[in-house]
């Protein structure tokens, strides 16, 4: 038997071992650090969830109503300035209506019998004139929406806010290191590794319940505020002692 192998394999093992070992204990020490940048923009446009819903007592009859009245809201929408393309229908939907009978005397539990059915039609428009999202919203109940879903504040274009809070973050990483470092009596070196994070607005809630205004309400208020961006960036540094 050849036991030349064994010893040969059992030394380049101690010798990779070795090597391993060297490189770990040369490995340059590290410092992780978080920072955040932030930055707020004044949206220029308005997304808004409009939704009708009608009950038939058939499908067929749920489902006209529906249609006739969203028909009504897309004609206002499109006689309001409102592009083709800021009109998506979001969601569609028949459901039966049940009518659940109560057990009778010996317990037994007759099975629930369909009463009718509601159909419900979800509009997502975007509103790219903030000045009439107030009046957008109050024509469209008056024409028949009777439920809302959410109402968001956007930008078009928040590439300059996202810069600038991606900045500011850097900036926030790079003050930290500093502070750590010079607290350790160690000097930070050159940037190893980096990423980021960003946070965009996202839709504030609406009137979920059933939207009830009369015809000659004025415009609804309607209050855009800022919105706030948000970047968080992590870097890996070199330390340097």
């Amino acid at each position: 038997m050849n036991t030349t192998l064994p010893k040969v394999l059992g030394l380049c093992a101690l010798l990779l071992g070795t090597i391993a070992s060297a490189q770990a204990s040369d490995a340059q020490p590290q410092i992780r650090v978080t920072g955040e940048g932030r930055a707020t923009l004044a949206p220029d446009m308005a997304l808004l969830q409009l939704m009708v819903t009608r009950e038939g007592a058939t499908a067929r009859e749920a489902l006209d109503a529906n249609s006739a009245a969203m028909e009504e809201v897309l004609r206002a929408m499109r006689k309001a300035g409102i592009g083709e393309r800021d009109l998506q229908t979001a969601e569609f939907g028949i459901q039966p209506r049940y009518r659940h009978h109560r057990p009778t005397a010996a317990g037994q539990q007759e099975p629930p019998e369909i009463v009718g059915y509601t159909v419900s039609n979800s509009l997502m428009v975007r509103v790219r004139k903030l000045g009439e999202v107030g009046k957008i919203l109050d024509e469209s109940v008056s024409l028949g929406v009777n439920q809302g879903g959410n109402i968001q504040f956007l930008n078009d274009d928040p590439s300059a806010a996202l810069e600038q809070a991606r900045t500011a973050a850097v900036k926030d990483a790079l003050q930290r290191a500093a502070t750590l470092t010079a607290a350790a009596g160690v000097r930070s070196g050159r940037i190893l590794e980096i990423s980021e994070q960003s946070y965009q607005p996202r839709p504030q809630p609406m009137a979920r319940a059933e939207m009830r205004m009369s015809a000659d309400a004025s415009a609804v208020p309607i209050a855009g505020g800022e919105n706030a961006y948000t970047v968080t960036v992590n870097l890996v540094l070199a330390l340097e002692q």
